[in-house]
């Protein structure tokens, strides 16, 4: 067996001086010192407030979970949230604010109020899908002795189902 000794190569980076380097046309992206670029398959033209690239990206049916169960658990969490049986906070990541600020407000009046509720039951869920990412459905739930329905739009947002309208009668 014959050993070879080989050098180890110099891995350490090149010296710059900032004092003598110029950007050419810097990009929007550019940070100060860290010089990050995103634009790799993002064209700034199309969309010059650059929202699309970095904001929530819509996502297909096909990508998301199956719509009928999660209506049916969102339904029970959101009921037992308005009435007060759970915090709030707990669904924060699957509505958008505004339904977030409604469903919170009505959590802390219920929460005012002195009564013994039962723990609220959904019977029956229905679904309709209007265009793909999108799902309309709504739910009979039995809360606190009383039948009422709830009606809410999930939309597919970064690959999971989001709560954007909801109405309870």
């Amino acid at each position: 067996m014959k050993l070879i000794i080989r050098p180890i190569p110099d891995i350490s980076p090149p010296v710059i001086d900032s004092r003598t380097v110029l950007i050419q046309n810097p990009s929007p992206f550019i940070q100060g010192t860290l010089a990050v670029d995103f634009t790799r398959d993002y064209d700034p033209a199309q969309d010059p407030t650059h929202r699309g690239y970095f904001g929530p990206q819509r996502t297909l049916s096909r990508q998301l979970p199956e719509p009928e169960a999660w209506v049916t658990h969102m339904a029970q969490a959101l009921v037992e949230v308005m009435s007060g049986a759970r915090p709030a906070p707990q669904v924060i990541r699957w509505t958008t604010p505004e339904v977030y600020a409604v469903v919170a407000r009505r959590s802390a009046v219920s929460g005012r109020r002195m009564t013994v509720a039962r723990r609220a039951i959904v019977r029956r869920v229905m679904i309709c899908e209007p265009t793909d990412g999108v799902v309309e459905a709504c739910a009979v739930v039995v809360d606190n002795g009383r039948v009422r329905a709830i009606a809410m739009r999930l939309t597919g947002v970064d690959h999971r189902w989001v709560v954007s309208e909801l109405q309870v009668g």
